[in-house]
C-alpha cells in the first residue's frame, strides 16, 4: 500500500477523488487550506484509492496520512 501525506499543517478545502478511482503520479488528489493560501496535494504514484482518511473541513498535520493507495 502506497500512502498520500500532507506536505503541511491545514485544513482539508476540497477532495478530488473516492474510494475505487485510479489515480496516476503527478494528478491533484486534495486541496489544502493553510494561512489563507490553497496548497494542493498530488499523488506521488499511480494506484487505486482504497481509503480516503479525511473529510472536508478536517485538520491536518503534516505528514498525516491522507490517502491510501492499493
Amino acid at each position: 500500500m502506497k500512502e498520500i501525506t500532507a506536505s503541511m499543517a491545514g485544513t482539508v478545502l476540497n477532495i478530488f477523488t473516492e474510494n475505487g478511482n485510479p489515480v496516476s503520479a503527478g494528478q491533484e488528489v486534495l486541496m489544502l487550506e493553510s494561512m489563507k493560501m490553497e496548497i494542493p496535494i498530488e499523488s506521488t504514484t499511480e494506484g487505486i484509492v482504497l481509503e480516503v482518511k479525511v473529510t472536508i473541513g478536517d485538520f491536518v498535520n503534516e505528514g498525516d496520512v491522507l490517502i491510501v493507495l492499493e
